[in-house]
Parts: C-alpha cells; structure tokens; sequence
C-alpha cells in the first residue's frame, strides 16, 4: 500500500491514534503498517507545549489496531532476539485470531478491566 492509497483509504473513514511517539519512530511504523497493508499516516503533533518532547500521532481505523499491536510486539520481539536478549525459542508467532499477548509478560489473556491479567499492565 502505498502512503497515497493510505491517505485516500482514511480520508473518510473514522481514525483513531494507536500510538504516539517521535516523528522517526513514527514514520517507521506508518512505512511498516503500508507494508502489511494496514492504512496509517502520521499525524500532527500530539503535544505542542514546550515543556514536552515533540510526539507524533499515528492514525488508523479502529479495527486496525490490533494488527498495530502485534506489529509493534513483533518488532519489540525482533529488537530483543538482535539484541541477545531472548533465545530464538521464546520468539512465537502472533496469533491471527484471538487475544494478542501482553507486550509486558507476553500473556495471550482477556483483559481484566482493561489491563493484562498476568502483570497488570493497563492496555486500555
């Protein structure tokens, strides 16, 4: 998917941002997401007083950002494995359906009031 096919794709379609991050990283992950074939685009900056760091938004359909969470986990997975942190055996494939895992502990669970029921790490 090209950034214009993106653009055109969630011109009239409802967004939401999935992350907000700095403007590099940001780009990144739209190029990733137009990679997988996910609509996604950059969007302006998310705070813009000068006490914080410059964040951008990155913008998607609601029923995208699942698939952005398991993109962003696996890109997390990958770093670690490059990084000699994490045997190659602990790296698994994300599900294509059902409960993707805790970025934290990487628990594939319901949310128990919007937060991972292993760790306790809010997600929603």
């Amino acid at each position: 998917m090209t950034p214009h096919e993106a653009e055109k794709a969630l011109a009239e379609a409802d967004v939401v941002p999935c992350v907000e991050m700095g403007l590099a990283d940001a780009r990144r992950l739209v190029e990733t997401c137009l990679a997988e074939g996910v609509p996604a685009i950059v969007h302006r900056e998310a705070c813009s007083k000068p006490s914080c760091s410059p964040k951008f938004q990155v913008l998607v359909r609601p029923e995208d950002t699942p698939r952005v969470a398991g993109l962003l986990q696996r890109g997390w997975m990958e770093s670690l494995q490059r990084e000699g942190l994490m045997p190659q055996q602990a790296l698994q494939p994300l599900p294509e359906e059902g409960e993707l895992p805790c970025p934290a502990c990487g628990t594939a669970a319901p949310l128990v009031a919007g937060a991972c029921g292993d760790c306790g790490l809010q997600l929603e």
